[in-house]
């Protein structure tokens, strides 16, 4: 690792990785603090002919395959190592991520269970029994099948999570016996070379982890156009992640998209847990997440009892530098994020919607928005937010909340408060997302669970077993008895 100062303060240097080498390329990308703007570190950008070059290792790498106790041993001691740099690997989310602190540390721990869920994979990968004798034609056979990996994987990450969501990109592929080449973020790419150092020192052969920072479409056009890529696992925005899955047809290309995450509170719900709920998780990490909730659904007989129960909620939350232990809200990434969502706050207010919390950005960090009655085509309606923001809506039946709720092209997870079985039976029923989580914020996911959407939020399921499926290709084998 090489230093450069700025006054009295070095400033560290991260190469990329490619094969067995740290590059070193000429050109540089700052890496800065979303608080404070401060330099935190210089890193080396690739482009096209570095990802080329990193495709050529992962596809040498996989010419001499890992036996899967080793690929889970590998995966279990990059986890212990993982925890025991713990403090070091959450410091580092939020210095160059923003995140709260106490935040960070959550993901640090998360990306940790997801190498050891991911190793378990590798161990217990296997195929299935063919039922042979079910058929004439199969009488006097053995059948049964066995899974092989698909090929290099291309992984593209965002900003948002970028220790835990580049740990789902990589445990998993590694655990199915794909090499991979990592694209993380620009503005957070940190995160992903501390594991790829992590990797290494828990004995990965070079080629199986490349990482690859520089610009968007110059890497992601050589790992859409070169064959060698088998797949490609993306995360992000729909409209990138739909042109990279019509771009390349023939690739299996996962997609885990946006939403606009909707809850739904019934007139019979524990409103104070609600409220709490709701409060926590529309604004943790400046609402910053694919599942933050954004748009809550009252029931009119309680709405002004839930607003009365939500508001101090929200005001109480701590807004200012991740880095203080107390802090619940803190910066979105950049300033034209920033902006946007100012301006869309305001949009809402022109089109009549009251403001009845924040709206205001102090000393560059968006207060926590609760905006109220908001009409379905405003944007913070309508559209992925991204930041920390939340409508709260009076809704006349259940069914009108459905069809509230559905009325979006999102579909990632949603979510009802209600002590009623058969209210919550009907949203599992009639609630179009991936998933549906009932008297819990439906931004709750935990690493294991097969975790993705439908219509414009993805077409795959996230969590090591459903990864380590969509990348390996079951083979039949037959003997003849």
């Amino acid at each position: 690792m090489a230093s450069r100062t700025a006054g009295t303060r070095a400033i560290p240097e991260r190469r990329i990785l490619v094969g067995a080498e740290w590059l070193e390329t000429g050109d540089w990308i700052e890496v800065r603090s979303p608080y404070s703007d401060r330099l935190i570190a210089r890193v080396a950008a690739g482009g096209a002919e570095e990802a080329r070059q990193a495709i050529e290792a992962a596809s040498e790498a996989m010419e001499d395959p890992l036996p899967a106790y080793e690929r889970a041993a590998i995966l279990d001691r990059a986890a212990a190592a993982l925890r025991e740099r713990h403090e070091e690997a959450a410091l580092l989310i939020s210095d160059e991520a923003g995140k709260p602190i106490k935040a960070a540390r959550v993901e640090a721990a998360r990306a940790a269970s997801t190498y050891e869920l991911s190793a378990a994979e590798a161990r217990k990968l296997a195929g299935s029994v063919i039922p042979m004798s079910g058929s004439q034609s199969g009488h006097g056979k053995l059948g049964f099948t066995v899974r092989r990996p698909v090929g290099v994987v291309g992984a593209i990450t965002p900003f948002n999570f970028p220790l835990n969501l580049v740990a789902h990109k990589i445990a998993p592929a590694l655990a199915a016996g794909c090499a991979v080449v990592l694209k993380p973020a620009s503005s957070t790419p940190l995160s992903a070379l501390l594991l790829a150092g992590l990797e290494q020192d828990a004995g990965l052969p070079p080629g199986w982890l490349n990482v690859v920072i520089g610009e968007s479409s110059a890497i992601g056009d050589a790992l859409i156009s070169d064959p060698r890529v088998a797949a490609i696992s993306f995360t992000g925005s729909s409209a990138v992640g739909w042109g990279l899955k019509q771009r390349a047809p023939r690739k299996r290309v996962a997609l885990e998209l946006g939403n606009a995450t909707p809850v739904i509170v019934e007139a019979d719900a524990d409103l104070g847990l609600a409220a709490t709920k709701i409060a926590q998780n529309a604004f943790s990490y400046a609402g910053q997440s694919c599942i933050s909730i954004q748009r809550v659904y009252v029931a009119r007989d309680v709405y002004d009892r839930f607003l009365e129960e939500l508001l101090p909620r929200v005001e109480s939350l701590k807004v200012g530098d991740p880095a203080a232990e107390d802090t619940d809200v803190g910066p979105v990434i950049n300033i034209q994020a920033r902006d946007r969502i100012i301006d869309w706050i305001e949009e809402a207010r022109a089109a009549g919607a009251e403001v009845v919390a924040g709206g205001t950005a102090e000393a560059g960090i968006i207060r926590p928005t609760v905006i109220a009655r908001a009409s379905a085509t405003v944007r913070v309606s309508c559209e992925e937010v991204f930041g920390p923001v939340c409508t709260v809506v009076p809704y006349e039946s259940l069914a009108d909340a459905f069809a509230l709720a559905n009325g979006t092209r999102y579909g990632l997870q949603a979510g009802i408060f209600t002590r009623n079985l058969e209210n919550a039976f009907r949203a599992i029923e009639e609630l179009d997302f991936g998933g549906v989580v009932i008297n819990e914020a439906p931004t709750f996911r935990a690493d294991q669970v097969p975790y993705g959407g439908v219509k414009d939020s993805g077409n795959t399921k996230e969590g090591p077993a459903y990864v380590v499926e969509e990348l390996t290709e079951e083979r039949l084998v037959v003997i003849q008895l």
